[in-house]
Protein backbone atom coordinates (compact mmCIF):
# COMPACT_ATOMS: atom_id res chain seq x y z
CA UNK A 1 0.00 0.00 0.00
CA UNK A 2 1.30 3.42 -0.88
CA UNK A 3 0.13 7.01 -0.80
CA UNK A 4 2.51 8.04 -3.55
CA UNK A 5 0.87 10.65 -5.77
CA UNK A 6 1.09 8.60 -8.94
CA UNK A 7 -0.57 5.57 -7.34
CA UNK A 8 -4.05 4.68 -8.62
CA UNK A 9 -7.39 5.62 -7.16
CA UNK A 10 -9.38 2.45 -6.51
CA UNK A 11 -13.03 2.47 -7.54
CA UNK A 12 -15.21 -0.38 -6.31
CA UNK A 13 -18.74 -1.50 -7.08
CA UNK A 14 -20.73 -4.69 -6.67
CA UNK A 15 -20.67 -4.95 -10.46
CA UNK A 16 -20.84 -2.59 -13.41
CA UNK A 17 -22.87 0.27 -11.92
CA UNK A 18 -19.91 2.11 -10.46
CA UNK A 19 -18.82 2.92 -13.99
CA UNK A 20 -21.30 5.82 -13.75
CA UNK A 21 -19.15 7.20 -10.91
CA UNK A 22 -15.87 6.38 -12.65
CA UNK A 23 -16.99 8.49 -15.64
CA UNK A 24 -17.47 11.52 -13.35
CA UNK A 25 -14.15 10.95 -11.61
CA UNK A 26 -12.34 10.65 -14.94
CA UNK A 27 -13.98 13.83 -16.26
CA UNK A 28 -12.63 15.79 -13.27
CA UNK A 29 -9.24 14.07 -12.89
CA UNK A 30 -8.08 12.80 -16.30
CA UNK A 31 -4.46 12.88 -15.18
CA UNK A 32 -5.02 10.20 -12.52
CA UNK A 33 -4.56 6.46 -12.65
CA UNK A 34 -7.77 4.55 -11.84
CA UNK A 35 -8.24 0.90 -10.99
CA UNK A 36 -11.88 -0.17 -11.26
CA UNK A 37 -12.94 -3.43 -9.63
CA UNK A 38 -16.46 -4.79 -10.16
CA UNK A 39 -17.56 -7.79 -8.10
CA UNK A 40 -19.97 -9.00 -10.77
CA UNK A 41 -19.55 -12.63 -9.72
CA UNK A 42 -21.41 -11.73 -6.52
CA UNK A 43 -23.82 -9.10 -7.89
CA UNK A 44 -26.36 -7.95 -6.95
CA UNK A 45 -25.38 -6.94 -3.40
CA UNK A 46 -28.67 -5.23 -2.54
CA UNK A 47 -30.56 -8.46 -1.89
CA UNK A 48 -27.80 -10.12 0.20
CA UNK A 49 -27.53 -10.15 4.03
CA UNK A 50 -25.70 -7.19 5.54
CA UNK A 51 -22.81 -9.22 6.99
CA UNK A 52 -22.19 -10.89 3.64
CA UNK A 53 -22.10 -7.54 1.85
CA UNK A 54 -19.70 -6.16 4.45
CA UNK A 55 -17.35 -9.14 4.05
CA UNK A 56 -17.40 -8.92 0.24
CA UNK A 57 -16.73 -5.17 0.33
CA UNK A 58 -13.86 -5.48 2.80
CA UNK A 59 -12.28 -8.22 0.67
CA UNK A 60 -12.54 -6.09 -2.48
CA UNK A 61 -11.06 -3.01 -0.79
CA UNK A 62 -8.19 -5.09 0.61
CA UNK A 63 -7.49 -6.22 -2.95
CA UNK A 64 -7.40 -2.63 -4.22
CA UNK A 65 -5.07 -1.59 -1.41
CA UNK A 66 -2.83 -4.57 -2.15
CA UNK A 67 -2.67 -3.24 -5.71
CA UNK A 68 -1.25 0.01 -4.34
CA UNK A 69 -4.31 2.29 -4.47
CA UNK A 70 -3.85 5.61 -2.63
CA UNK A 71 -7.58 6.21 -2.12
CA UNK A 72 -10.79 4.23 -2.40
CA UNK A 73 -14.14 5.26 -3.87
CA UNK A 74 -17.00 3.00 -2.84
CA UNK A 75 -19.06 3.56 -5.98
CA UNK A 76 -21.96 1.59 -4.54
CA UNK A 77 -24.63 2.85 -2.13
CA UNK A 78 -25.18 -0.64 -0.72
CA UNK A 79 -21.48 -1.29 -0.05
CA UNK A 80 -21.15 2.16 1.53
CA UNK A 81 -24.06 1.48 3.87
CA UNK A 82 -22.64 -1.89 4.85
CA UNK A 83 -18.92 -1.26 5.22
CA UNK A 84 -17.72 2.36 4.93
CA UNK A 85 -17.57 2.99 8.69
CA UNK A 86 -15.61 -0.20 9.39
CA UNK A 87 -13.20 0.44 6.51
CA UNK A 88 -12.45 3.99 7.66
CA UNK A 89 -11.71 2.71 11.15
CA UNK A 90 -9.45 -0.04 9.77
CA UNK A 91 -7.59 2.25 7.33
CA UNK A 92 -7.58 5.72 8.96
CA UNK A 93 -4.80 7.00 6.69
CA UNK A 94 -6.54 6.09 3.43
CA UNK A 95 -9.17 8.47 2.03
CA UNK A 96 -12.29 6.31 1.63
CA UNK A 97 -15.21 7.97 -0.15
CA UNK A 98 -18.71 6.54 0.06
CA UNK A 99 -22.00 7.18 -1.68
CA UNK A 100 -25.40 7.93 -0.29
CA UNK A 101 -28.65 8.57 -2.18
CA UNK A 102 -28.87 12.22 -3.29
CA UNK A 103 -31.91 12.94 -1.12
CA UNK A 104 -30.65 16.27 0.21
CA UNK A 105 -30.45 18.16 -3.11
CA UNK A 106 -33.77 16.63 -4.19
CA UNK A 107 -35.55 17.66 -0.96
CA UNK A 108 -34.14 21.18 -1.23
CA UNK A 109 -34.99 21.59 -4.91
CA UNK A 110 -38.44 23.11 -4.39
CA UNK A 111 -41.27 23.78 -1.97
CA UNK A 112 -42.15 20.40 -0.44
CA UNK A 113 -41.49 18.40 -3.63
CA UNK A 114 -42.61 14.83 -4.12
CA UNK A 115 -39.38 12.83 -4.09
CA UNK A 116 -39.14 9.18 -5.12
CA UNK A 117 -36.01 7.42 -3.90
CA UNK A 118 -35.32 4.42 -6.08
CA UNK A 119 -32.71 2.06 -4.58
CA UNK A 120 -31.89 -1.50 -3.62
CA UNK A 121 -33.90 -2.97 -0.73
CA UNK A 122 -30.85 -3.00 1.57
CA UNK A 123 -29.99 0.66 0.95
CA UNK A 124 -33.56 1.64 1.86
CA UNK A 125 -33.51 -0.51 5.01
CA UNK A 126 -30.12 0.53 6.35
CA UNK A 127 -29.62 2.86 9.32
CA UNK A 128 -27.56 5.24 7.17
CA UNK A 129 -30.54 5.94 4.91
CA UNK A 130 -32.95 6.07 7.84
CA UNK A 131 -30.84 8.82 9.40
CA UNK A 132 -30.79 10.66 6.06
CA UNK A 133 -34.58 10.53 5.74
CA UNK A 134 -35.05 11.86 9.27
CA UNK A 135 -33.07 14.95 8.29
CA UNK A 136 -35.10 15.77 5.19
CA UNK A 137 -38.48 14.04 5.32
CA UNK A 138 -40.21 17.17 6.64
CA UNK A 139 -39.06 19.09 3.56
CA UNK A 140 -40.59 16.78 0.98
CA UNK A 141 -43.13 14.07 0.29
CA UNK A 142 -40.83 11.04 0.39
CA UNK A 143 -41.65 7.81 -1.41
CA UNK A 144 -39.31 4.80 -1.15
CA UNK A 145 -39.24 2.61 -4.24
CA UNK A 146 -37.23 -0.64 -3.95
CA UNK A 147 -36.02 -1.89 -7.33
CA UNK A 148 -34.49 -5.29 -6.48
CA UNK A 149 -34.13 -6.63 -10.03
CA UNK A 150 -32.90 -3.52 -11.83
CA UNK A 151 -29.23 -4.05 -10.92
CA UNK A 152 -29.29 -7.48 -12.53
CA UNK A 153 -30.96 -6.13 -15.67
CA UNK A 154 -28.10 -3.64 -16.09
CA UNK A 155 -25.54 -6.35 -15.33
CA UNK A 156 -27.14 -8.38 -18.12
CA UNK A 157 -26.85 -5.40 -20.50
CA UNK A 158 -30.63 -5.21 -20.97
CA UNK A 159 -30.74 -1.45 -21.55
CA UNK A 160 -33.19 -0.56 -24.32
CA UNK A 161 -34.98 -3.91 -24.21
CA UNK A 162 -38.73 -4.59 -23.86
CA UNK A 163 -37.90 -6.62 -20.72
CA UNK A 164 -36.43 -3.56 -19.01
CA UNK A 165 -39.29 -1.32 -20.16
CA UNK A 166 -41.87 -3.76 -18.79
CA UNK A 167 -40.04 -4.01 -15.46
CA UNK A 168 -39.96 -0.23 -15.04
CA UNK A 169 -43.60 0.16 -16.12
CA UNK A 170 -44.63 -2.37 -13.46
CA UNK A 171 -42.39 -0.75 -10.85
CA UNK A 172 -43.97 2.68 -11.27
CA UNK A 173 -47.52 1.45 -11.85
CA UNK A 174 -48.67 2.02 -8.23
CA UNK A 175 -47.45 5.64 -8.23
CA UNK A 176 -49.09 8.81 -9.57
CA UNK A 177 -46.37 9.58 -12.11
CA UNK A 178 -47.71 13.06 -12.84
CA UNK A 179 -46.98 14.16 -9.28
CA UNK A 180 -43.34 13.03 -9.10
CA UNK A 181 -41.10 16.12 -8.91
CA UNK A 182 -37.76 14.39 -8.24
CA UNK A 183 -36.39 10.92 -8.82
CA UNK A 184 -33.33 9.99 -6.76
CA UNK A 185 -31.30 7.27 -8.47
CA UNK A 186 -30.06 5.60 -5.29
CA UNK A 187 -27.89 2.99 -6.97
CA UNK A 188 -24.99 3.57 -9.34
CA UNK A 189 -26.47 1.11 -11.84
CA UNK A 190 -29.59 3.22 -12.29
CA UNK A 191 -28.18 6.15 -14.35
CA UNK A 192 -27.73 3.67 -17.20
CA UNK A 193 -31.54 3.39 -17.54
CA UNK A 194 -32.25 7.14 -17.55
CA UNK A 195 -33.48 7.00 -21.13
CA UNK A 196 -36.09 4.35 -20.28
CA UNK A 197 -37.09 6.18 -17.09
CA UNK A 198 -37.58 9.42 -19.01
CA UNK A 199 -39.77 7.63 -21.56
CA UNK A 200 -41.99 6.31 -18.76
CA UNK A 201 -42.07 9.36 -16.48
CA UNK A 202 -42.00 12.19 -19.00
CA UNK A 203 -40.15 15.48 -18.65
CA UNK A 204 -41.46 16.56 -15.22
CA UNK A 205 -39.21 14.75 -12.72
CA UNK A 206 -35.69 16.02 -12.13
CA UNK A 207 -33.21 13.16 -11.78
CA UNK A 208 -30.62 13.17 -8.99
CA UNK A 209 -27.71 10.84 -8.40
CA UNK A 210 -24.65 11.04 -6.17
CA UNK A 211 -21.92 10.51 -8.77
CA UNK A 212 -21.10 14.15 -9.51
CA UNK A 213 -21.04 15.04 -5.81
CA UNK A 214 -18.71 12.23 -4.79
CA UNK A 215 -16.35 12.98 -7.70
CA UNK A 216 -16.09 16.65 -6.72
CA UNK A 217 -15.58 15.76 -3.07
CA UNK A 218 -12.88 13.18 -3.86
CA UNK A 219 -11.00 15.71 -5.99
CA UNK A 220 -11.25 18.34 -3.24
CA UNK A 221 -9.95 16.02 -0.52
CA UNK A 222 -7.10 14.67 -2.62
CA UNK A 223 -6.12 18.24 -3.54
CA UNK A 224 -6.18 19.32 0.12
CA UNK A 225 -4.08 16.31 1.15
CA UNK A 226 -1.68 16.96 -1.73
CA UNK A 227 -2.24 13.43 -3.01
CA UNK A 228 -3.05 14.32 -6.62
CA UNK A 229 -1.00 13.15 -9.57
CA UNK A 230 1.01 15.86 -11.36
CA UNK A 231 -1.17 17.86 -13.74
CA UNK A 232 1.03 16.88 -16.68
CA UNK A 233 0.68 13.16 -15.89
CA UNK A 234 -1.10 10.93 -18.38
CA UNK A 235 -4.12 9.25 -16.83
CA UNK A 236 -5.13 5.65 -17.35
CA UNK A 237 -8.01 3.36 -16.40
CA UNK A 238 -7.66 -0.34 -15.68
CA UNK A 239 -10.72 -2.55 -15.39
CA UNK A 240 -10.94 -5.69 -13.24
CA UNK A 241 -13.89 -7.94 -12.48
CA UNK A 242 -14.44 -11.02 -10.33
CA UNK A 243 -16.30 -12.29 -13.41
CA UNK A 244 -13.86 -11.78 -16.32
CA UNK A 245 -16.69 -12.23 -18.83
CA UNK A 246 -18.04 -8.85 -17.63
CA UNK A 247 -14.95 -6.90 -18.68
CA UNK A 248 -16.38 -6.02 -22.14
CA UNK A 249 -19.52 -4.68 -20.43
CA UNK A 250 -17.44 -2.45 -18.14
CA UNK A 251 -15.67 -0.92 -21.12
CA UNK A 252 -18.94 -0.58 -23.04
CA UNK A 253 -20.64 1.24 -20.16
CA UNK A 254 -17.70 3.62 -19.81
CA UNK A 255 -18.53 4.90 -23.31
CA UNK A 256 -22.28 5.03 -22.51
CA UNK A 257 -23.81 8.51 -22.74
CA UNK A 258 -25.26 9.38 -19.32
Amino acid sequence: MTNHNTAPIGVFDSGAGGISVLKRLWALMPNEQFLYFGDSANAPYGTRPLEEIRALTVKAVEHLLDEGCKAIVLACNTATSAAAKELRETYPDVPIFGLEPALKPAALSGVHPTVVVMATPLTLREEKFRALTERFEDLCELIKLPAPELVELVEQNKMGTPELRTYLEDLFAPLDRDKIDCLVLGCTHFPFVKRELRAILGDRPVFFDGAVGIAKYAKLVLDLREMRAPLEAEGEIRFESSDPEKLPLLRQLFSFEL
